[in-house]
């Protein structure tokens, strides 16, 4: 078996994604996610320019091989456009391994650890009273665990809370939006958030947070402990990561548990983090640290040290990445939970899917591969546009995390 044709399909039905196809010469073929959000054209480039032609010819069972060969032959590694590109290409080849042997894809990884595979959604509103609606909604739904974020009175515009009556979509506008941020305001406002969540909803609700790197460590920790006595599941990207000592600050003054790594690219981002017990759950995902392959070392190196996986599943992701995070989740020893923010039916109607959704719970279904498929002639009516990721600043015009 052989390579034969590479394909990269961009489409833009609600928001943009890129995919990968890689098909062979027996007519077998997997798709790989290649979506790095607000920067989608780079990956595309990368892909056709460099990856693709040296793709043609080689065996898709040798994943490992091909794995090492764009990751040590390019020389400059790491980064999120290239390890966006070779996770595509790697998702893509479990795919076509799996399919080839008629299996789902957990089983080739081992077969599942569990049964069902808890997932986390979003509620948020412009205030206290719309957020604790939203929370009651996803109660409804079923969900057993539920990222909660406001609007901050004095803050015109939160980060992660949508536009009234609008979905939540973090790249929105051509050009980036500026806004702007009080720390101060959030820290005095969040603690009271949560205290209103839990006196409505008792305590047997996991309730999620994301700071969306907006802190330095000291008020990081400040948060954390004021988040105390109601017990988050975790506190989410509290700092920056770049500089991973930030995290021992904030471990030595709450016990609030912490999670980071939807940002980052490879194993050496996290193995800090990782070694000295700094976090306790890494948010690495498929599409963006260099796909199943070095998500499974990742998880690897995680066990050793009590750290549970936790994968990025936002709507920027497509379902492609959705469904290969779903069967490692399947199987990943030391899973902890999965985001999930669903996509619209719009999206689901490019991309056909096998998993399911029950009761807080999915599971990854049967289907051989990882059971997510593309139809690229109604992927062609929605063309690509552009759309960025809001920049931020505090209020005094200072440059800052967004």
């Amino acid at each position: 078996m052989k390579i034969c044709d590479v394909k990269v399909i961009v489409c833009s039905p609600g928001r943009n994604f890129v995919t990968l196809k890689i098909v062979t010469d027996e007519g077998v073929y997997g798709i790989g996610d290649a979506t790095l959000n607000g920067r989608e054209k780079s990956v595309v480039s990368y892909l056709e320019d460099y990856i693709a032609p040296a793709l043609l010819g080689k065996d898709p069972h040798r994943i490992e091989d091909i794995w090492q060969y764009f990751y040590r032959g390019a020389y400059w590694r790491r980064g999120p456009v290239g390890m966006t590109a070779i996770a595509a290409v790697d998702t893509a080849l479990w795919d076509i391994k799996a399919k080839v042997a008629g299996l789902p894809l957990y089983q080739l990884l081992g077969g599942r650890s569990r049964d069902k595979i808890m997932v986390y959604t979003h509620a948020n509103g412009a205030d206290i009273a719309s957020t604790l609606d939203a929370v009651g909604k996803a109660v409804e739904q079923g969900y057993k665990a539920i990222r909660v974020q406001s609007g901050i009175p004095g803050v015109n515009s939160t980060y992660g809370v949508a536009k009234a009556g609008q979905k939540y979509e973090p790249a929105d506008a051509d050009l980036p939006t500026e806004t702007v941020w009080s720390t101060e305001k959030y820290l005095n406002f969040t603690p009271r958030l949560f205290a209103a969540v839990r006196e409505q909803y008792g305590d047997d609700l996991h309730l999620l947070h994301d700071v969306h790197h907006r802190l330095t460590p000291i008020e990081a920790a400040r948060l954390g402990k004021a988040l105390e006595p109601f017990h988050l599941f975790w506190m989410e990207d509290p700092v920056a990561a770049e500089n991973q000592q930030g995290f021992k600050l904030i471990r030595e003054h709450t016990t609030t548990p912490i999670a980071v790594g939807e940002v980052f690219n490879s194993i050496h981002d996290c193995q800090a983090l990782i070694q000295n017990q700094w976090i306790d759950y890494i948010r690495s995902t498929v599409v963006h640290a260099g796909g199943i392959t070095q998500l499974r070392r990742i998880a690897d190196l995680a066990a050793l040290y009590h750290i549970r996986m936790g994968c990025h599943g936002a709507t920027d992701l497509s379902p492609v990445c959705m469904g290969a995070a779903l069967h490692f989740d399947y199987w990943v020893p030391n899973f902890g939970i999965q985001e999930h923010m669903p996509h619209s039916e719009l999206m689901e109607s490019v991309f056909s899917v096998s998993y399911k959704f029950d009761d807080g719970y999915f599971t990854p279904g049967e289907a051989p591969g990882h059971g997510v498929d593309i139809n690229e002639d109604l992927a062609k009516k929605y063309p690509y546009k552009r759309a960025c990721l809001p920049v931020n600043r505090l209020e005094d015009g200072t440059l800052w995390h967004w």
